[in-house]
């Protein structure tokens, strides 16, 4: 009983630390992943001691690394690897398969076993799916060209991590049969994956219909932990690892109904789970290691962000991208990630590398880890200092042609210069084609690029961050230039720039968030157009339409928040507090319609002539005669027997102004206006 009571203390003591760190982190905008290994450090065996039964927490850190494997499988869906397939298993294989390479090599003449060497490339290879999509999101950049293809690269390593944690046990026994061993031991995990999949393509899906025809959220939650649980374990049996079932689980349910709603159960295990790893693996540090042996340490740290970040930025190249996109996606990807700790353990646990070398990647990995955000932050400065001295000596040339290098742009004036054809992009230039208005674009997707040029789109390749290329398509010439891209660190580069090239030109930036635009305006925007607003401004203007106002309300409105940068929406002016009232005034008001019979006092008379406004308090707003409608009739507009009246006046007083249409008896009328 004392050692459960233990265990509970410990838990209470890990999670209560970490939500004092991680609040703190989150203060200064860090990663709550970095917090967590900070906790491990401060409370572990190697900080203040705070926690007695390590192993007990990493039970649970075990646990939620396979549901973690199980959520990846999910949210892998197959239709997505095929939308970047290019850039994730060219890119990714690249990264993955050259970093292995050349850090065994590096490692192998550090005098290493060959086994250890060709170990630690599998660790180095990795990076923090976790940490960069964090960050990336976070600034909004997940959508930028290296956003992109830094996430097709992550997605390639997480699919790497199945086949690198079979591989690591044939690490311990590379002698002799060892080799023999290796191809026998991938084709029979290969066979009981396949068996894995085919089982689970058919059992799955009818298990979780089955569970979910009961209506029970507290089955389906039951049913699902049983999925992720049972299928690693049956994958452990078979001689392949718990992380690898809970993955096929995953795969598998991604392309089914129910992969939503699972994915929304799985998260608070997860997350709550997951968190215990990386507080695990911050207690496995070795403060005291790191002090005795920092020179080391620094050694592997500085070799990890240098060759992470040359070979993960390479291949960016591959695709034509620019020298800029490479060094940003480079710094993006250089820290080891976290799955890296897992295939540490393991490779601990077989014997393929000491407790020194564990803990010398243990320290290096955090540190990396720790970097991430001010490499990430750094990044467009390092890229446009590297485009200023590549520059210089003639070893960065501007690359804005998908045809042949002599093809350039023609020489226009008083034209549009579109940079990013995306959605927005295609849509502008669209509807430019149609007013013929000339117009040129700038994309750094080569593959974009080839396929709009082939339909007659006077589309180029170029970085829009470089001087050259911007002269090149005519930007000194231009009459406005729309940025339409999801790159906000670049996008503050291109709008000084083009202001400095061409100084009355009319600049529009499309971007993500609100808090960008006073920036962007310093820098010399003339207009920033941010998404999240305007996404407000369209809903709130629909629902007004629905409750009645009219159109050039709702436009006046719009107008004044769009020229007052979208101060409304931090404090809704008093202005727009009388406008929400009109619908409750409206309410009191109603259209109503009179047929002029035959001796009709209005008969043969004009709207002026009976003053129906002044006399009886209604508005004539339509005439119907002959199946015609004439809206706003002039005061001039003669009346005849058969016209159908639209009036417009108060509820309670549309009886006695037919009557006064009828009769020309207006004292009941004036009676109850006198008293």
């Amino acid at each position: 009983m004392e050692q459960e009571f233990t265990f509970l203390t410990d838990l209470i003591v890990v999670f209560f630390f970490s939500i004092l760190v991680v609040t703190v982190f989150q203060r200064v905008r860090q990663p709550t992943i970095i917090g967590f290994l900070v906790t491990g450090i401060l409370i572990g065996p190697y900080g203040l001691s705070l926690v007695d039964d390590v192993r007990q927490v990493e039970v649970l850190a075990n646990i939620g690394v396979i549901l973690l494997l199980f959520s990846v499988g999910i949210e892998v869906s197959i239709q997505q690897v095929s939308r970047i397939r290019k850039m994730v298993f060219l890119g990714g294989g690249f990264q993955v398969g050259v970093t292995i390479l050349l850090v065994t090599i590096i490692f192998f003449l550090l005098k290493f076993t060959f086994q250890q060497a060709l170990f630690i490339g599998f660790l180095l290879s990795l990076s923090s799916t976790a940490i960069v999509l964090k960050i990336l999101m976070d600034r909004g950049e997940l959508d930028a060209p290296h956003g992109r293809f830094s996430l097709g690269i992550l997605l390639f390593q997480d699919l790497c991590i199945v086949p690198l944690m079979l591989v690591t046990p044939l690490l311990s026994d590379f002698t002799g049969d060892g080799w023999k061993a290796i191809p026998w031991a991938l084709g029979k995990a290969a066979l009981l994956i396949v068996l894995t999949l085919i089982g689970a393509r058919y059992l799955i899906p009818w298990f979780l219909f089955q569970i979910s025809r009961t209506k029970s959220r507290e089955t389906f939650v039951i049913g699902v932990i049983l999925l992720c649980l049972g299928t690693a374990w049956l994958t452990s049996k078979a001689g392949l690892s718990l992380a690898l079932g809970a993955f096929i689980a995953g795969l598998v349910i991604s392309e089914s109904e129910f992969r939503h709603q699972v994915l929304a159960e799985t998260l608070p295990f997860r997350d709550g789970l997951y968190s215990l790893f990386f507080i695990s693996v911050g207690m496995l540090m070795d403060i005291t290691f790191l002090i005795e042996n920092w020179a080391e340490v620094l050694l592997w740290i500085g070799l990890i962000l240098i060759l992470k970040t040359l070979v993960a930025g390479a291949p960016a190249f591959l695709f034509r991208y620019s020298h800029r996109i490479a060094v940003l996606m480079g710094m993006a990807l250089a820290q080891v990630g976290e799955f890296s700790f897992v295939l540490a353990t393991v490779g601990l646990d077989q014997g393929i590398i000491s407790a020194q070398i564990f803990q010398t990647f243990l320290s290096a990995s955090i540190v990396t880890m720790i970097l991430t955000p001010i490499l990430i932050q750094m990044g467009p400065w390092v890229a446009e200092q590297a485009d200023r001295f590549g520059s210089a000596r003639g070893w960065i040339q501007p690359e804005i042609s998908e045809k042949s290098p002599g093809d350039q742009p023609p020489p226009l004036k008083d034209h549009v210069v579109i940079v990013g054809y995306g959605i927005n992009g295609r849509n502008l230039s669209r509807v430019l084609k149609v007013v013929k208005i000339p117009y040129i674009i700038l994309e750094l997707n080569s593959e974009v690029v080839k396929e709009y040029r082939e339909v007659g789109e006077p589309i180029y390749y170029g970085d829009a961050a470089r001087e050259e290329v911007l002269k090149s398509v005519g930007l000194t010439d231009a009459k406005v230039v729309v940025f339409a891209i999801s790159d906000p660190s670049s996008i503050l580069q291109m709008v000084t720039l083009s202001r400095r090239l061409n100084p009355p030109i009319h600049i529009i930036v499309r971007i993500r968030y609100v808090s960008e635009m006073d920036l962007l305006f310093k820098m010399g925007a003339n207009e920033v157009i941010p998404e999240e607003f305007e996404t407000s401004i369209e809903i709130f203007a629909r629902v007004l339409r629905r409750f009645g106002i009219a159109r050039p309300i709702i436009q006046q409105q719009v107008q004044e928040i769009r020229s007052e940068r979208y101060e409304m929406f931090r404090g809704i002016p008093q202005s727009f507090h009388a406008l929400l009232q009109i619908p409750e005034m409206m309410g009191k008001m109603d259209i109503e319609t009179a047929l002029l019979p035959e001796g009709a006092f209005a008969n043969g008379k004009t709207l002026e002539g009976i003053s129906l406004r002044k006399k009886a308090g209604a508005s004539v707003i339509a005439v119907v005669r002959e199946g015609v409608v004439r809206s706003n009739p002039s005061p001039g507009f003669l009346l005849k027997s058969g016209d159908q009246l639209v009036l417009f006046g108060e509820d309670e007083s549309m009886e006695k102004v037919i009557h006064y249409l009828n009769s020309g008896e207006i004292d009941e009328i004036e009676k109850s206006d006198t008293d």
